[in-house]
């Protein structure tokens, strides 16, 4: 796996929060939930973030939090349902991602491996960034993202 150690923006988000057990209801919550949600609010063609709050593996799955997140400008009004935070700068190890939903755990736990073999994992906050271009193939669902893990 390859990646690139950047120095990344904090970020200001809007989001919604999901929670529950990981998987294809992580799909569901942004086809059923947040992306209309984002179109109600004028906020498509914009870079967009998924945050695990939790660590599925020591986490039970109903209780797991997950944060489905599009970054705003500093003067955009964020009002309920959705909330705001902001994801901290800092050095990140970035690894692109192209592949299915069902493929992403795999690539989460390949990429945690390979920097805890290299000693590379600081501390913070992990994400997955969504180009503002974002498209997944209908025929495939096959999508483009970058995996971002705090680094060293």
């Amino acid at each position: 796996m390859q990646y690139e150690i950047k120095n990344l923006p904090e970020v200001r988000v809007a989001y919604l929060r999901y929670k529950g057990p990981f998987g294809p209801a992580l799909g569901d919550f942004w086809k059923e939930v947040f992306t209309p949600w984002q179109t109600a609010f004028g906020l498509t063609g914009k870079v967009t973030y998924g945050v695990a709050q939790d660590d599925p593996a020591s986490t039970p799955p109903d209780a797991c939090r997950y944060d489905a997140c599009v970054e705003v400008a500093p003067d955009y009004p964020i009002v309920a349902p959705a909330k705001e935070a902001h994801l901290p700068a800092g050095r990140y190890a970035v690894a692109p991602f192209r592949g299915t939903a069902a493929d992403v755990p795999r690539a989460w736990g390949d990429f945690f491996a390979l920097l805890s073999a290299e000693g590379k994992i600081g501390e913070g906050l992990c994400f997955e960034r969504y180009p503002a271009d974002y498209a997944m193939d209908p025929a495939t669902g096959v999508f483009n993202a970058e995996l971002c893990i705090p680094a060293r």
